[in-house]
């Protein structure tokens, strides 16, 4: 067994190469990827946990289909790297979601072997219907593979997909990574029997045969219908699986039986020999097929396997500890959110905050842990979230929901029909708005203030710190409307919350007075803003600084006064140019009459942002001090005209 001891992963330098490796290897494979992943993914940070737990399935898929014809869509994406490692960027894997570098997410522009970009939940099966049907359509023969886990199939959309899809009577396979149940006891030798037999071409085409006769004969469908509801009962009887305490198994096979779909499973994620018999013995199979495998979140790292939540998504991390190498020890905006909702909810019995899976991402542990019968996680469902908010504050209840910003663009029907038609109280504490960083284009909150702020009836404020972000969440929970907060993914510039400031209903704040030129900010770009500022002063210009606070309503008396004072007017935002504060700054003074006035809007062009640190984008982009400054000048000097 020498050659055993070859380094398998060296072997394996662009796509298809892993079918040169003897099968009785993949285990080693296997091993030496997940050293490859934490070794890497301790240093550039990443999504850990669900990488760790997919190694052997995701070797399986590509052992047995071939990702440059084949169409693999990873459901989300973010469980892709062992996928990214076996199609040849193996040797860019250091430069993961860093600027310029190699994608957290699938990307076909980045690889053909990236079938479907991804980066919200959800989509795989609607996408593969679509791809399976356009190969039908043009008489091609790829196979189409969805993978998606057990917290994605929670979304609305699966479902959607999954009903039109398995009546959709086409070739396409559905493999559910289920990470989260315990196997049920059907688990074993029957069950691997039962899947033998259901996948066995023999059975397959005596069944077909079967009742392509009964429909030739007289009296033949009420017997082929009776035949049908006896294979029915005891499919029901063999297939639904059963848990230690008697309650049927989440996954059992009937519910997708019942959708369309020939159910396999429930299957070991991590027994190569058996996931590569499976995908062989169903791949080519004309039907939709759902293979049910289980796997562990985190496998192969001890720490990952404990608190799987903990390692999903990381920062570097010291590999012997599993603790962040490094911790600013300054508070999150999330955290004074959090705070803030535990101390309303101390004070009233009406507030319910309400998440999307992200409990702890938005804060809300402390909540959670203290007023547990008023935290309502709903899972991976953004539109139901929303209507469900609407439901309680119909009832009298202050719901707030709390939600990413590149979430919460999924609900945007169920906010405009379900909250703003009716007026309804519902706060939307929308964190990771503006800039995210590292995840990229699937990620970036540059879109809320442009889809948000135009519906009637919404209410949006923007804080600058950790203070008005207290003291906003306070204000909105006092309001009687549909109402919205935005903040980013960052820590408080403050050391602690000061004294809060008084928030009036649509009015800004003015920092510093003055006249020529005017900085209108909008939420946490202040910083900049205040450096932009500095620097404008020192240059001999009287510069007017202003806080918005309020991006609808915009204040009409802080337009007036800083377009009658000023005549260079420039507005900083971290939203698209397009529908954003600029947009309604400008707007608004048109619409109070001063049409000749020059608004300059520091805000992101119409494309959608790459990954990189927020620092990096800032500056890529012309929205660091540095940036701004340079181009103020060359417009107050008549070198630009913005």
């Amino acid at each position: 067994m020498v050659w055993a001891l070859e380094r398998q992963l060296e072997k394996i330098n662009r796509a298809n190469d892993i079918k040169n490796i003897d099968k009785h290897m993949l285990p080693v494979l296997a091993s030496e990827i997940r050293s490859f992943l934490l070794e890497n993914i301790s240093s550039t940070g990443g999504h850990l946990a669900s990488n760790l737990g997919i190694v052997e399935l995701t070797l399986a898929l590509h052992y047995c289909f071939n990702p440059e014809k084949d169409r693999i869509i990873w459901d989300v994406g973010h469980q892709a790297y062992v996928h990214k490692i076996l199609t040849g960027r193996k040797d860019r894997f250091d430069s993961l979601r860093q600027l310029d570098g190699l994608s957290g997410f699938p990307k076909p522009n980045e690889s053909v072997c990236d079938a479907f970009a991804a980066g919200h939940s959800s989509t795989s099966i609607s996408a593969a219907l679509g791809m399976a049907k356009a190969r039908d359509l043009m008489g091609t023969d790829e196979k189409i593979i969805s993978v998606i886990g057990d917290g994605s199939i929670t979304g609305g959309l699966a479902y959607e997909g999954l009903n039109n899809a398995g009546r959709s009577n086409t070739s396409m396979i559905v493999v559910l990574n289920d990470n989260e149940m315990s196997i049920s006891s059907n688990v074993g030798a029957m069950s691997k029997h039962l899947n033998d037999l259901r996948t066995n071409k023999k059975y397959l085409d005596a069944k077909e045969g079967v009742h392509k006769f009964l429909d030739k004969v007289p009296f033949g469908g009420k017997i082929d219908r009776t035949i049908e509801t006896v294979k029915n009962s005891v499919k029901y009887s063999i297939v639904a699986g059963k848990s230690e305490d008697d309650d049927p198994y989440p996954f059992s096979g009937i519910m997708f039986e019942e959708l369309g779909f020939k159910y396999i499973g429930p299957i070991d994620g991590h027994n190569t020999d058996e996931l590569i018999a499976v995908f062989e013995k169903i791949k080519d199979i004309k039907k939709p097929i759902l293979v049910h495998v289980k796997t562990i979140k985190g496998k192969g790292y001890q720490f990952a396997e404990k608190l799987p939540w903990k390692y999903h998504g990381v920062d570097c991390f010291d590999l012997k500890t599993g603790t962040a190498v490094k911790k600013s020890g300054r508070v999150s905006y999330s955290k004074v959110f959090g705070d803030t909702m535990v101390e309303l909810a101390s004070k009233s019995k009406k507030i319910v905050a309400i998440s999307a899976a992200m409990i702890s991402g938005t804060g809300l542990d402390e909540f959670e842990a203290k007023f547990p019968k008023r935290m309502f996680d709903v899972a991976i469902a953004e539109q139901h979230a929303v209507t469900f908010a609407a439901g309680m504050a119909a009832r009298g209840f202050i719901p707030v929901f709390a939600v990413y910003s590149t979430f919460l663009q999924r609900a945007y029907d169920q906010i405009v029909h379900d909250v703003c038609l009716q007026g309804l109280h519902v706060v939307f504490a929308i964190d990771r708005a503006g800039i995210v960083g590292a995840d990229g284009e699937t990620h970036q909150g540059i879109f809320d203030i442009s889809f948000m702020a135009h519906i009637p009836g919404m209410v949006f404020m923007a804080p600058s710190n950790g203070s008005e972000l207290k003291a906003m969440i306070i204000k909105a929970a006092e309001m009687d409307c549909p109402v919205a907060v935005r903040y980013p993914r960052d820590c408080i510039p403050e050391e602690k919350i000061e004294a809060l400031p008084e928030i009036e209903m649509g009015k800004a704040e003015i920092i510093h007075d003055g006249s020529d030129i005017a900085i209108v900010c909008c939420g946490t770009m202040m910083d900049k803003c205040e450096g932009l500022y500095e620097r404008l002063k020192a240059d001999g210009y009287r510069p007017m600084l202003v806080n918005a606070r309020f991006i609808k309503p915009v204040d009409t008396e802080m337009v007036k006064n800083v377009c009658s004072k000023c005549r260079r007017i420039f507005t900083v935002e971290d939203n698209l140019k397009a529908g954003g504060f600029g947009s309604i700054f400008e707007n608004c003074a048109y619409d109070m009459g001063f049409t000749g006035v020059n608004v300059y809007r520091f805000a992101f062009d119409d494309k959608f942002i790459e990954q990189g640190t927020r620092e990096q984008l800032f500056e890529r982009y012309g929205l660091n001090s540095d940036s701004m400054y340079t181009k103020a000048s060359e417009i107050m000097k008549g070198k630009s005209n913005g």
